[in-house]
């Protein structure tokens, strides 16, 4: 089956993005085919690098690029949302006059496009957070 994961939750604010993770890579190894992973509303904090968990604490983000470049998993996290909690790719941030970007490894970003086609080309579209 081909899958479509949907997070819409941030990595420390509630267990969305944990579930989504878990749940990601018990699909993948069972066989199925995860078409894209897209981060939207606060489940863009997913994407930055610059988060630094406790020494004792998971590090989502970091679990997140892993398990993406290990499958090569698409990870995209929603453009607009992204800009709102100031999370750039070096291209947006040179766009927006900012001096840097933190965009972790593993992930870009795009618009609700690449959400849509997710819809359309996966079986099923797993929603996590509200």
């Amino acid at each position: 089956m081909k899958l479509g994961i949907l997070v819409n939750e941030g990595p420390y604010q509630h267990q969305a993005s944990d579930t989504a993770y878990q749940f990601t890579k018990a699909a993948l190894a069972k066989g199925h085919e995860i078409f894209r992973i897209f981060f939207y509303n606060d489940g863009v904090n997913n994407g930055t690098r610059l988060g630094v968990p406790p020494q004792d604490d998971r590090n989502v983000t970091k679990l997140w690029s892993e398990l993406a470049a290990e499958h090569d998993l698409d990870l995209v996290v929603c453009i607009a949302a992204a800009q709102r909690r100031g999370i750039l790719d070096a291209s947006e941030a040179k766009r927006h006059g900012k001096d840097s970007s933190n965009l972790a490894p593993g992930f870009r970003i795009s618009g609700l496009g690449q959400l849509i086609e997710a819809g359309i080309q996966a079986d099923r579209l797993v929603v996590f957070g509200d």
